[in-house]
């Protein structure tokens, strides 16, 4: 069931989004690559992954950045109101073999609230978490807001 939608015309900076929590497996992986065809083995094969210097297989970096783009478009409630998204990948997320996966925590800020040609725009500071540790750096948005 999903949370009602926010009243967006009372956003104010510093106003919280809603947390988000996903789990991300290794059927994930699959599909991910099915999807953006990246097969690169350190996604699905350990051996590689550790033959490599990383510590398991690891998600796709643009899918933990889509991840946290979908925590944003969920917010605004439309992927059309996004003006501009980028992040900085600084940490793999490791998707053990097993069925509960790995843990991202997506949270944000409303950093900015501007008006450009009558339109808000709010500037959007996303923090994406595994483990406790920062996965995605300078990871912001620019959406406009409804009304």
């Amino acid at each position: 069931m999903s949370s009602p939608a926010p009243d967006l015309s009372a956003v104010a900076e510093g106003d919280e989004l809603p947390p988000l929590t996903l789990r991300i497996t290794r059927a994930d992986l699959v599909r991910y690559a099915g999807a953006s065809g990246d097969f690169n083995p350190i996604h699905w094969n350990d051996r590689t992954a550790g033959a490599v210097g990383l510590p398991g297989v690891i998600a796709h970096g643009m899918l933990t950045m889509a991840l946290a783009g979908r925590f944003v478009t969920g917010w605004v409630g439309d992927p059309a109101a996004v003006r501009s998204y980028g992040v900085r990948f600084t940490r793999p997320v490791v998707v053990p073999d097993d069925d509960e996966g790995a843990t991202l925590e997506l949270s944000g800020k409303v950093r900015a609230l501007t008006e450009t040609d009558g339109v808000r725009i709010a500037r959007i500071d996303i923090v994406a978490k595994f483990d406790g540790r920062t996965v995605l750096g300078r990871a912001a948005a620019e959406v406009a807001l409804p009304g």
